[in-house]
């Protein structure tokens, strides 16, 4: 069992940033794919970032590539969501999730992912 707490989440401008982080407890860290989803109003959760067990690896939506990044700091058992140049477009709720997956590249779809945090609610004003 793995539970995820998210937390960093606000209001921000456009333009500005914000870092999520998603602290991790149970089950050894380092045995999981990281990713993080996000949900806007009225609509469908979606992926955003992952990172692979050892963070040597990580994969990110188009709509992100360039203003995000995520890393893992496995010794802290946290993943970060890094967001720069925020758009009124990225208000969503974020959830962190954890993949327990053997592989070395992370995955984006969310039936793969094992478990999920509460979510942090991040706001963009225009």
């Amino acid at each position: 069992q793995v539970q995820l707490v998210e937390s960093g989440g606000g209001l921000v401008q456009a333009g500005g940033s914000l870092r999520l982080s998603c602290a991790a407890s149970g089950r050894s860290f380092s045995s999981y794919g990281m990713g993080w989803f996000r949900q806007a109003p009225g609509k469908e959760r979606e992926f955003v970032a992952a990172i692979s067990r050892t963070g040597g690896t990580t994969y990110y939506v188009d709509s992100v590539k360039g203003r995000f990044t995520i890393s893992r700091d496995n010794a802290k058992t946290t993943v970060y969501l890094q967001m720069n140049s925020l758009k009124p477009e990225d208000t969503a709720v974020y959830y962190c999730a954890a993949d327990f997956y053997p592989g070395s590249y992370p995955r984006s779809a969310e039936n793969e992912y094992d478990y999920w945090g509460q979510g942090t609610q991040v706001t963009v004003s225009s």
